[in-house]
């Protein structure tokens, strides 16, 4: 099992959530979270003053799934979150040792 960890714009969110359900994707963790790498944040002018806002809001959806669908569940988020702009994310993808559903107690990919 792999676990994927996407960082994207807040705005495509409703499309990566349906190009992964499409693929048989059925659970994910959304947080909304505030960062910066190359895009190094944005000046804005409130009540007359300019102040430097460094961290942008971004969405972290995290999601683990069969090591056969890996590459599906990749190629889904960069086609539904990519708009060519700067600041369109990243995507990293960690092997998961052990996943287990508390409520039945099962174990590996059918707590999945």
């Amino acid at each position: 099992m792999k676990k994927i960890e996407a960082i994207i714009k807040p705005f495509k969110l409703d499309e990566v959530r349906e190009a992964l359900s499409d693929i048989g994707v059925n659970g994910l963790t959304v947080t909304e979270v505030k960062g910066f790498g190359r895009q190094k944040g944005h000046t804005e002018l409130y009540r007359g003053a300019e102040y430097v806002v460094d961290f942008l809001p971004k969405i972290k959806l995290e999601l683990v799934v069969a090591e056969g669908i890996v590459e599906t569940a990749v190629d889904a988020i960069i086609k539904s979150a990519h708009t060519g702009k700067i600041g369109d994310g990243k995507i990293f993808v960690s092997t998961v040792e052990q996943v287990i559903r508390i409520r039945t107690g099962e174990t590996g990919e059918a707590a999945v």
